[in-house]
């Protein structure tokens, strides 16, 4: 299911276990389409419903950064810059969408901190990749935890969907 490699590395139990518990949540909404457990570093895979090019939003753990980002990730490189274009274009940015999105799902009325940035990057196995930290600190066993990372998830979906040709292959007029 996954589109390229997924790194291998330690990942502590608690990070699973919100993967989990998030799953259990978002796979009966119908929001994305199939949703497996990941393998390494990738907790979460949920496939993007109808982009016009195979992509996954994804729940992975950084050992480096020590947390939990929530991640749309493409191999396409067409798709990445029909995202990056309709920004330019309408002069959007990333943060305040994904703010609007957040508001929608409720993730600030239960106290989830603003995402000051989003990263946009091209990993190493030449995946293009847009993610967002989980503020979560060490607190991910919690039911909070995966309240906060659920909506953040359903956040992302909904600010993407709209942009480029991540929906039905028809970017927005």
């Amino acid at each position: 299911m996954a589109l390229g490699a997924i790194h291998h590395g330690e990942v502590p139990i608690a990070a699973r276990t919100l993967a989990s518990h998030v799953r259990s949540r978002v796979e009966g909404m119908g929001v994305f389409g199939p949703i497996a457990d990941g393998e390494g570093l990738t907790l979460l895979v949920a496939l993007a419903k109808e982009a016009a090019a195979p992509a996954e939003y994804r729940l992975e753990w950084d050992e480096r950064k020590k947390g939990v980002f929530v991640s749309l990730v493409m191999a396409d490189r067409w798709l990445s810059e029909s995202i990056e274009s309709h920004l330019v274009e309408h002069g959007d940015k990333m943060e305040e969408l994904l703010d609007d999105e957040l508001v929608e799902v409720g993730y600030f009325d239960l106290g989830g901190a603003a995402i000051e940035h989003i990263e946009h990057f091209r990993s190493d196995d030449r995946l293009f990749t847009f993610r967002a930290l989980v503020p979560l600190g060490e607190q991910m066993d919690n039911a909070e935890a995966v309240d906060l990372t659920t909506r953040l998830m359903l956040g992302f979906e909904a600010c993407f969907r709209q942009l480029g040709d991540m929906e039905g292959g028809e970017g927005e007029e």
